[in-house]
């Protein structure tokens, strides 16, 4: 009977220890049976592992020590979880090697979680040589972009540089909840044997690329168990103000917590002022205790603590400024203070001293630096130049006319942005309007060239040709002066009105556009090259005639008329295939960007545009597709169809086709271009049907009247590639 008595009170008093040791259990365990790591790995609440030890979506699969967020293990495993909202994890990596039939892709689906990737701490990486990376996936909208890495030779590749030799990155955008690579290679017959790998992942920005990681299989068996990314998490997808009105799904727990939005994502818990743990628990912000650090009398209180002096010493502040003895206090400042104060004025009276001596020096040093940027530009020789052949075209401006023209290179002049600099508009004191071009890029110049450069563009004459009035030398790198254009560009005609353009007014720009590019081909001397021909820069004056502008990329013509680039430049888009391999500028060049800049005008689609899956393409591509499938009608802009529009319509398309061309030397010359521009434009205000068919073959040619292009090598190089890349600008 006494054993039967004993046993309820000896369970009762077990129970009662068992709870007392729940309620003194460390804040972060939300039920005793809650596992609190996977491995070595701490998961921390919301986040748990097992039935109750979760908030919903933060669920933790732990599996042979490793978590894996969520019921499933996806291709990523957990390294580090923080309360600050970002977690850590692996990503594999994306491959092509060349022994390989398929390539393996990298992607991450978190549409069913709480979680985006982290646009601030990840980058997009492409590694391998001739190939170009890509990356799609869903934000707030569709989302694609390009990285281009080649290889031009070994010594341009160098470690801890992901610039485009060897090795790319670029950046992601916010609120990435889903993403997958892929790669293409572009003419890799020469790199297959040393670099037989390319790669494309989503990756810590921390990451180190390393000239090895090229050499072999060595990348792809390192990489294996994937490579670090970071996510971004959040307690709730709604703001702190509509949160807290949700008691039952309200996440921060702790009396002594706090919301914290996080912009255009949700909300965040955060421990308040001098607490620290968890917010995320009841409980879990405990009282820090600030009395370890203090020199005086303190005493600790929740959210903060109390400090004062002992008997015999007092302070301002005891809680930052230290005790010392009233003795000291009533003698005034002491000894060392004293010292401090004499020292500091006469240190300030030396500086002062000094202040003007260097302010003196400084404007000296100006004069002297202006005076050398002036005769290292060519400010000299220009005016030798000037002097001798007599040019009255060409002015050169200080600093200063400048500088008061812009209002200081006010961010409000800016009329754009562009590969080579910014552009001002700025008014002279003569009461001119003028754009001013102010370079980003710093380039060795030639004095003597650039002095015979700036002569002959000055002495430039066509009505289709914005003239060039002046420069300024005084600067590191010059500054040039050009006529003011104000209707703004082609582009912004084509592409940012809704307006109606005739078909009559979009074939005088495009005629008059190319008589400008013929007049430097053809008949400046030497012929000039422009290298970056595309619809911005082509500007319209007051009465919408054309004027071709920008010379930045621009070339004088060799002997040999080629001009070998060891850097690619153009713009998306407009990129001749055959100069993107050979790296040889020619004026067929110019042809193939202006042969978009024509489908551009009849179709008023851009030249990277999205089809009807919401894929970017290529216009010359679709376009050439369009033609190829005789679909020309429906890819052209429905203001310009017309029956007695289409067989000029068609001719226009068959000179686009011409100009296209994936090989250059069957592209025509830019005054062949211009001439048939200018004669479909005059069969155009008389219908064709007037004329002969003798005449029409006799003034639009032969081979543009039974034209058969064939753009099997076209359709081959764009199908590798996708995207132009716009590389070196």
């Amino acid at each position: 009977m006494a054993f039967l008595f004993s046993f309820p009170l000896f369970s009762t008093l077990l129970m009662l220890l068992i709870l007392l040791e729940a309620m003194a259990a460390p804040p972060n365990v939300v039920a005793p049976h809650c596992q609190e790591t996977c491995g070595d790995i701490s998961i921390p609440y919301p986040f748990g592992i097992g039935d109750g030890c979760f908030r919903p979506g933060f669920e933790v699969t732990c599996n042979e020590s490793t978590p894996f967020f969520g019921e499933y293990e996806f291709n990523i495993g957990v390294k580090d979880i923080s309360l600050q909202g970002q977690a850590r994890m692996l990503n594999f990596i994306g491959s092509n090697c060349y022994n390989e039939s398929t390539q393996s892709i990298s992607f991450l689906d978190l549409s069913s979680l709480p979680f985006k990737v982290s646009s601030k701490r990840n980058k997009f990486t492409t590694i391998g040589c001739n190939t170009v990376g890509f990356i799609y996936g869903t934000s707030n909208n569709e989302y694609a972009t390009g990285c281009a890495s080649f290889c031009y030779n070994n010594a341009s590749i160098k470690s801890e540089d992901c610039s485009g030799a060897g090795c790319c990155q670029t950046t992601i955008p916010e609120n990435l909840n889903y993403f997958e690579t892929s790669l293409s290679s572009l003419n890799r017959t020469n790199v297959v044997d040393n670099y037989p790998c390319t790669y494309a992942f989503v990756v810590e920005d921390s990451f180190e690329f390393n000239k090895s990681d090229l050499d072999g299989y060595g990348f792809k068996e390192k990489s294996k168990n994937g490579l670090p990314l970071v996510l971004d998490w959040f307690a709730g997808n709604e703001t702190c103000e509509e949160a807290v009105k949700k008691t039952s799904s309200y996440a921060c727990r702790s009396t002594n917590s706090e919301c914290i939005d996080v912009e255009n994502n949700g909300y965040l818990c955060n421990c308040s002022e001098a607490y620290k743990g968890n917010p995320y628990l009841p409980g879990g912000c405990e009282d820090i205790d600030e009395c370890t650090d203090s020199s005086g009398i303190c005493t600790n209180i929740r959210g903060g603590y109390n400090c004062t002096c002992p008997t015999g010493h007092s302070s301002d502040d005891p809680k930052t400024q230290e005790c010392v003895p009233d003795s000291e206090r009533n003698q005034g400042f002491p000894l060392p203070i004293k010292l401090v104060i004499g020292i500091s004025i006469g240190v300030l009276f030396i500086f002062g001293c000094v202040f003007f001596i260097i302010l003196g020096h400084q404007r000296r040093k100006i004069h002297r630096e202006k005076h050398k940027f002036f005769q290292q530009n060519g400010g000299l020789k220009l005016f030798e130049e000037i002097r001798s052949k007599q040019v009255d075209t060409v002015k050169i401006y200080t600093k200063h006319d400048l500088e008061k023209a812009t209002d200081n290179f006010d961010k409000n002049r800016e009329l754009g942005r562009g590969g080579h600099g910014t552009v001002y508009k700025g008014n002279l004191d003569d009461g001119r309007e003028v754009a001013i071009k102010r370079s980003k890029v710093v380039a060795e110049v030639e004095s003597e060239e650039f002095v015979r450069e700036m002569i002959i563009i000055s002495q430039l004459n066509h009505k289709n040709v914005v003239r060039l009035l002046g420069c300024c030398l005084e600067v590191e790198i010059p500054m040039l002066v050009y006529e003011f254009i104000p209707n703004g560009t082609l582009f912004d005609y084509i592409h940012n009105n809704h307006r109606v353009i005739p078909l009559d007014i979009r074939l005088r720009i495009a005629g008059e556009s190319a008589e400008a590019l013929a007049y430097l081909h053809s008949w400046a001397s030497p012929p000039i090259l422009h290298g970056d021909v595309k619809s911005l820069n082509i500007l319209l004056d007051r009465n919408y005639v054309p004027k071709m502008s920008d010379f930045g990329a621009s070339r004088m013509l060799s002997i040999d008329e080629t001009q070998f680039i060891t850097m690619v430049q153009g713009t998306l888009g407009y990129l001749d295939p055959e100069f993107l391999i050979a790296r040889q500028l020619t004026t067929k060049s110019d042809v193939y960007s202006f042969g978009v800049v024509i489908v551009e005008i009849i179709t008023r689609k851009k030249p990277i545009y999205c089809d009807e899956n919401a894929q970017g393409k290529s216009l010359a591509f679709g376009f050439l597709d369009a033609m190829k499938d005789r679909k020309l009608e429906e890819f052209l802009d429905d203001q310009i169809i017309d029956k007695g529009n289409m067989d000029v319509l068609q001719e226009v398309a068959e000179l686009a086709k011409e100009c296209l061309n994936v090989k250059g030397d069957e592209r025509p010359t830019m005054r062949e271009v211009a001439e048939r521009l200018h004669v479909l434009r005059g069969f155009l205000q008389q219908p064709l049907v007037q004329h002969a068919p003798e005449e029409c073959e006799r003034l639009l040619g032969e081979s543009s009247m039974r034209l058969v292009s064939d753009t099997t090598g076209y359709n081959t190089l764009h199908n590798q590639m996708a995207f132009d890349i716009e590389i070196g600008r």
